[in-house]
């Protein structure tokens, strides 16, 4: 079977940045990328808000690089996922591809979270072509322009109102006739002018052409069908962290993010470390989930040298 010292799980920012930091700490980072190498950003297109470029970057070109950088330094990084785990005892077993056997002396999980879409054939479709769910990422694109947001949440009320800051009008697609949102939130979002609210409504259809985006298809309870114009789509219905097949050893809340403790990376099992947007229910950024993976590595690091 074969050793690794750090196993890392998880291709986006947060594993890219933990190999780039074990390998100059010289801990000998396997790293397997899953089903999604590059993560959630790679279903963007420009990222205007990574330090570091003036004009913007192209999101896998980004991962791109931050990949090459991990490798340049040392990283062995592979295809391939993770498909069952061992953390009763160290060294924690891991199986890939339901074949490949690995033993590793520390771990570091960074399987990202995924946005929970409608499922509808068109939302596919114009997946960074003005479907998104991310308004801190992409919102930027839509200045003085009329957007869509679905939920009606916390989230859905925080995305609209960052949203009517940049945008002409936002319109709240809710499913229901009350919002599930703080009364703090709600009351933020009814005091906000070009924000209105769409009760008890439905998406049918994400409707665009060629150059994306053009609108919305919505049916309301009494089963009217009426298109709203707009050129962005967001989506702002929750994550699912991808943490279920940790769950039998690591705590996670009632969400699913990974606990783990204060302001380190470390998890309940001694010499298992989480980073990136599994255990960050809050901000959910590039650059966040990088800093978390620099955590993670140097937290590997210290154990592994204890």
């Amino acid at each position: 079977m074969e050793k690794a010292k750090c196993l890392i799980i998880g291709g986006g920012p947060a594993g890219y940045t933990a190999a780039i930091y074990a390998s100059r700490a010289d801990i000998s980072p396997v790293l397997y990328e899953g089903m999604e190498p590059g993560g959630q950003l790679t279903t963007t297109t420009v990222v205007e808000n990574f330090p570091g470029y003036p004009n913007g970057v192209d999101a896998n070109a980004l991962m791109a690089d931050m990949r090459k950088q991990a490798v340049r330094l040392g990283a062995d990084i592979r295809s391939g996922a993770v498909s069952a785990v061992d953390l009763s005892k160290r060294p924690f077993k891991v199986t890939v591809d339901g074949s490949v056997e690995l033993e590793a002396e520390a771990l570091i999980i960074a399987t990202g979270a995924t946005a929970r879409y409608l499922g509808l054939p068109s939302e596919q479709k114009f997946r960074g072509l003005g479907v998104s769910a991310c308004a801190t990422c992409d919102g930027f694109f839509y200045r003085k322009k009329d957007v869509a947001v679905v939920g009606g949440g916390d989230t859905a009320c925080e995305e609209a109102t960052y949203l009517a800051g940049l945008c002409r009008k936002v319109y709240m697609i809710v499913r229901r006739d009350v919002l599930r949102a703080s009364v703090a939130m709600q009351e933020r979002v009814k005091s906000t002018p070009n924000i209105e609210i769409l009760w008890n409504c439905n998406t049918q259809e994400v409707l665009g052409d060629s150059s994306g985006v053009t609108g919305a298809r919505l049916q309301r309870k009494d089963g009217s069908v009426f298109d709203i114009a707009v050129d962005g789509f967001f989506l702002a219905i929750g994550h699912t962290p991808q943490s279920a097949l940790f769950a039998p050893w690591i705590k996670t809340d009632e969400a699913g993010y990974i606990i783990t403790d204060g302001r380190t990376s470390a998890t309940n099992v001694e010499g298992v470390f989480a980073a990136g947007d599994v255990q960050d229910p809050r901000y959910r950024q590039a650059i966040t989930a990088a800093a978390s993976g620099c955590r993670a590595a140097l937290d590997a690091e210290k154990f592994l040298k204890q």
